[in-house]
């Protein structure tokens, strides 16, 4: 009877280690892809086309589809959001800057850039695994869903943007912002030191 309980134990501290090292693994080569946002959403751009040829060449999987629809709806509205709610703000008395001499808030995203990136292109992911198990294929009408989904998707939107123009918020920034600093009175007014 030990013989078989030391066996067991023996055997998962290998599988333990497997496991440590596979996730030391993902994590260092996901920190590694960070400063490449481009590259990572190639990537995902990949994953989505690879995933939508499945779907496509299958003829199946539309509920699947509805539901990484929905998902990716949900994580879009998360990083089109600011973290902190300027309605929230309005009521606790705080409120974003109006006038020049107010303190600079900068956008602050709810659902950060990198993370957004990981969720959607996990949820590909695993949508694609459901696509080969015949329990998550459920007949529906596609058409319908599809209309739902972007019914759906324009009202999202329209309410989002909405509260941006209310709000006065932009979610983008593209590039980034250099700082020159102050020049000196002599070489702004044109005069040039003479040595």
């Amino acid at each position: 009877m030990e013989g078989v309980e030391g066996n067991a134990a023996s055997d998962a501290v290998p599988l333990a280690k497997w496991r440590s090292d596979f996730s030391r693994a993902f994590q260092y080569y996901l920190d590694r892809s960070t400063p490449h946002p481009v590259q990572r959403w190639l990537g995902t751009l990949a994953a989505a086309a690879i995933y939508v040829l499945r779907v496509y060449y299958v003829q199946g999987f539309y509920i699947v589809s509805y539901g990484l629809g929905i998902y990716i709806l949900n994580l879009l509205i998360g990083f089109l959001s600011p973290k902190v709610d300027p309605e929230l703000e309005v009521l606790d008395g705080a409120s974003l800057p109006t006038r020049g001499s107010d303190e600079f808030k900068p956008f602050i995203r709810r659902l950060p850039e990198f993370k957004f990136w990981y969720a959607i292109t996990k949820a590909f992911c695993v949508a694609f695994l459901m696509t080969f198990f015949s329990v998550f294929d459920v007949p529906v009408f596609w058409p319908i869903l599809l209309c739902y989904w972007i019914v759906l998707f324009v009202l999202t939107m329209k309410r989002q943007i909405m509260h941006m123009i209310k709000y006065k918020y932009v979610p983008f920034s593209f590039g980034k912002q250099r700082y020159t600093g102050k020049q000196s009175a002599a070489s702004s007014s044109g005069i040039k030191n003479k040595d």
